[in-house]
């Protein structure tokens, strides 16, 4: 048995999760409203407050969808009641970001500034050198903030460019001059 499959999944309160045929779920919090379809081998059911998912066989697809489909519906739920959020850090002389409605303004050593336009769903923040972005959806969150940072990724050097708040850098030692 998969160890976080069959782990149940607790509804919190002001959260509602319909399961339509197809496997089609929609979870309804406080924060908004999350929809998808998950693999149709597998059964959703409710039971005491609680979602359990099961297996009908134990094939090797079957087995590899129980714990991702746990995985999923659990986000899901996270993300109707806390929501989701990542922090990048801009380093560097001269990078910096700026709000500016819904377009996200970089300057990151480029001969062009860098405008981004946040996704549906994701919302950003500046606040001095840290971005931070936020939405209900794990997925789109983790996607966008992926995007950002590949507009100057960290360098090994120096350590400019733009990083997650969590993430280490691995440094370089730089040239030596000849004697």
């Amino acid at each position: 048995m998969s160890r976080i499959g069959k782990m149940p999944i607790a509804i919190p309160d002001k959260v509602s999760i319909d399961v339509a045929e197809g496997n089609n779920v929609t979870v309804k919090g406080p924060k908004g409203t999350l929809q998808r379809k998950l693999p149709g081998q597998l059964n959703i059911k409710q039971e005491d407050g609680n979602i359990v998912i099961e297996r009908p066989d134990d094939e090797k697809e079957t087995r590899s969808l129980h714990g991702l489909t746990r995985s999923l519906l659990n986000n899901m739920v996270t993300g109707v009641t806390t929501g989701f959020e990542k922090k990048l850090e801009i380093n560097g002389v001269g990078y910096r970001a700026a709000k500016n409605g819904k377009v996200l303004n970089l300057t990151l050593g480029y001969s062009h500034p860098v405008e981004m336009t946040d996704p549906e769903g994701v919302e950003t923040a500046v606040e001095g050198n840290v971005i931070t972005v936020s939405g209900i959806d794990k997925e789109k969150v983790g996607q966008y903030a992926s995007q950002i940072r590949e507009k100057r990724p960290p360098e090994p050097y120096k350590g400019k460019g733009i990083k997650y708040s969590d993430e280490t850098i691995r440094r370089k030692v730089g040239k030596t001059g000849k004697k």
